[in-house]
């Protein structure tokens, strides 16, 4: 949404004290011509006095200005500083700001009030024929869009797809400012604690801002929007220090070199404002989920079919587990891929951690030979590693004793 800026502006009380004549008036005092001396009346008159001259005081010795310091001690820095203007030089004319409208709601004998901004979000140049990143919740409650490029060019724009399972969608534009270039994808897999991330948005609608940090976390996993299927989770989110606020959503997050590792989609907040952890989405989904959004205007997530909850040593000693840690399956979706497949959530009724469990429920220990130690692990695998129509092997454990079972994969049924 649009915020409004209100500067206060504070007068200091002795500013005040300025008369129009420009003679000072103070405070809690009268002056001299207001309250007169009464002179003996046997004085004679005395001659005008002329007024003392005022004391100009003697100039201050002269001395040098302190010393800055040379590139001899900040070459680095000086280094660095280049690399994050030329960055965003190359950058910045990809990255836009995105205004969503709607039609004002009808209102009660009185003529329609047109269209109103109901978000401004941020998206960065996908490719050379206009289409444009962006979330998915940046761009879901509108009607009309426009899309504002740094050198100020402001072109109408459409949605060509989204996706509530990554948070993603695309929209397009028809022209192009002569000097917008399609930024390009890094590896999400290269992205490593530690690491340079640059942010690059509209926070609040101040156009084009930059902002600086680190990647301070990796392989997240982030709730998307509930959905009457359920809540699905986007693994793989990268987390950064970097400065993102309201307006930064579907922005890019660099590396150094101005490659994007991912679409800054969250904050983690209990105010509202930027508290120091940001998520984006991995780039590795941005490549997998965007040209499919630009073909067909959907994506269609693999699926299996379940409900689940992470097996921990605590749970695996109370019932007497044969694998430490797993997965869990709590629920299976009558007549999807897991319950075509076979596999079982349980008729046993027990509780751990305050939460209701079937210990007798087959628990995940590995997919297609590879370990999974959660249901973040499997998710991931599941999202980056297969597609729908796929076969995948389930090593799970039932009564304590491994078996494989083979299952074909489904599409995430849409609402």
């Amino acid at each position: 949404m649009k915020r409004r800026i209100a500067l206060l502006l504070v007068v200091p009380l002795g500013a005040f004290t300025i008369a129009c004549g420009g003679l000072p008036l103070p405070f809690g005092n009268r002056s001299a011509a207001a309250t007169p001396t009464a002179q003996p009346r046997s004085a004679a008159p005395t001659a005008a006095v002329p007024p003392t001259p005022l004391l100009t005081a003697a100039p201050l010795p002269s001395r040098a200005s302190a010393p800055t310091i040379g590139p001899e001690v900040t070459g680095a820095l000086d280094a660095q500083q280049q690399i994050l203007v030329e960055l965003y030089r190359r950058v910045g004319p990809a990255v836009v700001s995105i205004d969503v409208s709607m039609a004002h709601p009808a209102m009660d004998d009185a003529s329609a009030p047109g269209d109103i901004t109901v978000s401004l979000g941020s998206g960065f140049l996908f490719d050379d024929q206009g289409h444009i990143v962006t979330n998915q919740h940046v761009i879901e409650d509108g009607g009309t869009f426009q899309v504002r490029f740094s050198d100020g060019t402001i072109v109408p724009a459409r949605v060509i797809g989204s996706d509530v399972g990554s948070d993603l969608a695309v929209i397009k534009v028809d022209s192009l400012p002569a000097d917008a270039a399609p930024l390009t994808l890094g590896d999400a897999r290269a992205v490593a604690v530690g690491q340079t991330a640059i942010a690059i948005g509209n926070p609040f609608g101040l156009q084009n801002t930059m902002t600086v940090g680190i990647v301070s976390g990796i392989a997240r996993s982030l709730e998307g929007q509930a959905t009457q299927r359920g809540t699905f989770r986007i693994p793989n989110v990268i987390q950064t220090d970097a400065a993102i606020n309201p307006g930064n959503s579907g922005g890019p997050l660099l590396n150094i070199r101005g490659e994007v590792v991912g679409v800054n989609t969250a904050i983690r907040s209990e105010s509202g404002s930027f508290e120091g952890i940001g998520y984006a989405v991995p780039a590795s989904t941005v490549g997998r989920v965007v040209p499919a959004l630009i073909s067909s205007g959907r994506y269609e997530h693999p699926w299996i079919g379940i409900g689940m909850r992470d097996v921990e040593p605590q749970m695996a000693e109370r019932f007497d587990f044969a694998a430490a840690q797993g997965v869990l399956i709590t629920e299976i979706v009558p007549g999807g891929p897991a319950d075509r497949a076979g596999l079982r959530s349980g008729t046993q009724e027990a509780e751990f951690a305050g939460r209701p469990i079937a210990p007798d429920a087959d628990i995940i220990i590995a997919i297609d030979g590879q370990r999974v130690l959660d249901s973040d692990a499997l998710v991931s695998y599941i999202e980056l590693e297969t597609s729908g129509a796929q076969t995948v092997v389930f090593s799970v454990l039932r009564g304590g004793q491994q078996i494989d079972i083979p299952l074909v994969l489904g599409t995430r049924p849409r609402e």
